[in-house]
């Protein structure tokens, strides 16, 4: 344990650690990696359930007469188009439209908006949105990391887990909606959201009730074949999924337009930061994009990896790893836009050595609709 003394702790560690996981640093994090193995916990995932500790996550609360006015500035998503209790996903830009985070954003009745922030960025994420708003807008910005712990519920029979625990109708709940309600007599925020791919549901609650509910919710999903599952297998659902993760997808150097992500910019809702870099970006074209592969030849395309074309560095790897699912190797990379189309031939650089790959669609993973 001497490599992860001094990490931040969530309220679930010394479960983790009852648990035997294998501990890891995490953006200055103390967090699970793995119990059973990723393979195993994925897999649970895709075809039954797993319960992931994410209290390492951030939230910010915005109140206010102007807070929905206050999101929508600072953020590319449309804020003004949900409706209470509904979420959706988003990005944080500077004003050269790199990216500061992206970001799950809620809106609650009275227009009150409650965000969900990368682990890593919260402190930064805070600071952005004060200085950016600051004597703007009639609305209060308050870092609540510290009141919540968040557990989340993954895959198939998710539903069914912790509906045992709650008297709130789960299937009532659309994609990316949510609602406050108690599950195993606490409060809570029940979010039909999630990071793997699968149906589920992310649950903010009070820190000091998340080690009842952890084992509560092992014991409700027992006879599903519940799994804990740690960070490892976060990564590889994520990854078959096509989700992007910060600081690999996005940073202050690549935009969400890059990114594939121009779905989450709303350029027809009036003036937001970054709004004057993209619209530039848009007019010169891009010149990179993201692109999804899979290697021809054995060898694994690692992150941080240089990608080349015709002999030529061209591109680099930002996810990659072996797909459970599907039993091979992918991952997503950065490539000029005349080199991305899908068929093309790339050359990862494993170990100094090319190796062929091949773009292809992403995302590699799509669940069946219930």
């Amino acid at each position: 344990m001497s490599e992860t003394t001094g990490l931040l702790r969530t309220p679930l560690f010394e479960t983790h650690l009852a648990c035997k996981a294998k501990m890891v640093d995490f953006g200055g994090w103390n967090m699970p990696v793995q119990y059973s193995g990723i393979v195993d916990e994925h897999k649970a995932v895709r075809t039954a359930v797993g319960l992931f500790d994410v209290s390492h996550m951030g939230e910010i609360e915005v109140r206010g007469p102007q807070a929905l006015d206050l999101v929508n500035y600072v953020a590319t998503n449309n804020a003004a188009k949900l409706k209470p209790w509904q979420a959706h996903y988003s990005a944080l830009l500077y004003e050269h439209g790199g990216t500061v985070d992206d970001i799950l954003v809620h809106r609650l009745p009275e227009g009150n908006m409650f965000l969900c922030v990368n682990a890593s960025n919260q402190e930064k994420d805070f600071e952005h949105i004060q200085q950016i708003t600051a004597n703007r807008f009639d609305a209060e910005v308050d870092l609540a990391s510290n009141r919540y712990a968040q557990i989340a519920v993954q895959g198939p029979k998710g539903l069914a887990t912790l509906q045992k625990l709650t008297a709130t109708n789960l299937s009532e709940i659309k994609y990316y909606w949510f609602t406050d309600g108690d599950v195993s007599g606490t409060r809570a925020r029940i979010a039909r959201t999630g990071y793997t791919g699968e149906d589920g549901f992310e649950i903010y609650i009070a820190p000091a009730e998340a080690p009842r509910l952890w084992n509560e919710l092992l014991a409700a999903g027992e006879e599903f074949g519940i799994r804990p599952c740690g960070l490892g297998a976060r990564n590889t659902l994520r990854l078959e999924a096509g989700m992007a993760l910060y600081g690999h997808e996005l940073t202050a150097s690549i935009n969400p337009l890059e990114a594939n992500l121009g779905w989450i910019v709303k350029m027809d809702k009036g003036d937001f930061v970054g709004r004057a870099a993209l619209e530039k970006t848009q007019a010169a074209g891009l010149t990179r994009t993201l692109a999804g592969f899979e290697m021809k030849e054995r060898g694994i395309g690692r992150d941080g990896y240089e990608v080349w074309i015709a002999g030529k560095p061209a591109g680099w790897v930002t996810s990659g790893g072996p797909s459970p699912t599907l039993n091979k190797n992918i991952g997503l990379c950065y490539l000029p836009t005349t080199s991305s189309h899908v068929g093309a031939t790339i050359q990862v650089i494993v170990r100094n050595t090319p190796v062929e790959a091949v773009t292809v669609p992403a995302p590699f993973y799509k669940r069946g609709k219930a």
